[in-house]
């Protein structure tokens, strides 16, 4: 039975031989015992990007092990991921502890480390994430989805020759705000962006993908420029309003996503996006800084 490359490059173990201990951030209620938040993985050249992998997997990564957690209380409802240094190809490993177990929500921190040529063991990522017992209460949205043609009736996004791995494992359908064809250094008015998405090949909805997604969209600078700028994601915070069921019910279909930059300033610039499920339904808003060199 083949897996989905997404579910291969996620996927984690307990490595034999690992004592973390087991009581350290826990509530005494949560003892899980041996080796409880430790986990190996693999980098997968399926989401290769230019020096390390696609931070969105890696994103999906550092979640998939507080999912994997048996201490683990409710479900996502924020993720906070620091890139730090670039992840080597390779093997690395995945501590996922919670710090703080509350009636309602739980706080973690993560940390993705890899042994570097010399023996030493370095920190590439770190993640802090809050999960919840979500409970029915009053709903509304402030973000309603915008107008769009339907994604069956525009062209997929193709990638130019040379790109990335990465981008091979996604489907996009562009609305407006693609990657410039004119790199002339022409300013835009705005650098919103809108498209469909979804995983390639098509693969039902989880936490994991949703926080993958959530970093699917190219740095705002190259919209509001038009010019080639070295950029890379510093730190990156997904909110999740969906819980696991809607996420379930969405299934294998598209997402709107949507995205806009913010302030560009001394080296730094923000962007925020939006997912929303063909429904109209908020599934997700994530907020990044980007360093630039200009």
């Amino acid at each position: 039975m083949h897996t989905h490359a997404f579910d291969d490059a996620i996927a984690l173990t307990r490595p034999p031989g690992i004592t973390p201990d087991p009581t350290a951030g826990h509530d005494p209620g949560h003892d899980p015992g041996q080796h409880a938040g430790i986990y190996t993985g693999h980098t997968s050249p399926h989401y290769w990007n230019m020096v390390g992998p696609y931070g969105g997997i890696t994103a999906a990564v550092l979640l998939n092990a507080v999912m994997q957690h048996p201490a683990l209380l409710g479900e996502p409802i924020s993720l906070t991921v620091n890139y730090a240094g670039a992840v080597a190809a390779g093997a690395f490993l995945v501590s996922a502890q919670p710090v703080r177990t509350n009636r309602s929500t739980q706080h973690w921190c993560v940390t993705l480390t890899q042994t570097d040529a010399a023996g030493e063991t370095q920190v590439t990522t770190t993640a802090t994430a809050v999960t919840a017992a979500r409970r029915q209460t009053w709903s509304a949205s402030d973000s309603p989805m915008p107008a769009a043609p339907a994604p069956e009736t525009l062209p997929v996004m193709r990638p130019p020759a040379g790109s990335v791995a990465w981008i091979d494992s996604f489907e996009m359908r562009g609305i407006q705000g693609g990657i410039p064809t004119l790199w002339d250094g022409r300013e835009s008015a705005d650098s919103l962006t809108r498209l469909w998405l979804r995983d390639h090949p098509a693969r039902p909805l989880d936490f994991m993908s949703l926080a993958s997604l959530a970093d699917l969209f190219y740095p705002r600078i190259w919209l509001r420029r038009a010019l080639r700028t070295p950029a890379g994601t510093v730190s990156m915070t997904v909110y999740f309003h969906a819980d696991g069921a809607q996420l379930a019910a969405t299934g294998s279909g598209y997402l709107l996503g949507q995205a806009q930059g913010q302030a560009y300033r001394n080296g730094f610039f923000d962007q925020t996006g939006q997912l929303w499920n063909p429904q109209g339904r908020l599934l997700a808003t994530t907020h990044q800084i980007v360093y630039f060199k200009a």
